[in-house]
């Protein structure tokens, strides 16, 4: 049975969901395209009602891999790497991966991933538009004063 993103709440300023444990995403497939399956990805940023930009978790099988390579138009993407390790591919430029690793890519940046180790790879892609944070953006909280009641 194909899993399911569930919906943990939400409300005027926000959204949680729940996507399972690491070791449930070879549950999720991501219809990418018209007879192009990806099993094992799950997108979230929808379920979460996210505006600014969109999410997703990956599982690589040992010897698995994106298996194409892709650009975006406008879309820079960071890429977590939370178990496993694997090789990255940019522009033909191969290097290692593995938990606690974190690679960036530009929006024309031709990227690629493969799991050449013997546990599953586990990715974390956050995808939002290149080149729209500035300096006014790094400062954007404002700490309150006020007590946190649980």
């Amino acid at each position: 049975m194909k899993k399911t993103i569930e919906t943990i709440g939400h409300a005027e300023n926000f959204s949680a969901i729940n996507i399972g444990t690491l070791s449930e995403l070879g549950g999720y497939v991501l219809e990418a395209a018209p007879g192009l399956s990806i099993p094992g990805k799950v997108f979230g940023g929808e379920a979460l009602r996210a505006t600014g930009g969109d999410f997703s978790f990956q599982i690589f099988r040992p010897g698995g891999e994106t298996g194409f390579l892709h650009t975006h138009k406008r879309h820079e993407e960071l890429y977590f790497f939370l178990s496993g390790t694997g090789e990255f591919q940019v522009d033909g430029h191969i290097f290692p991966v593995r938990e606690g690793s974190v690679v960036r890519v530009a929006p024309a940046g031709r990227r690629s991933v493969r799991n050449n180790g013997a546990i599953p790879l586990v990715m974390l892609c956050v995808q939002y538009r290149g080149g729209s944070f500035t300096a006014e953006d790094a400062a954007d909280a404002d700490i309150l004063g006020e007590p946190v009641h649980w």
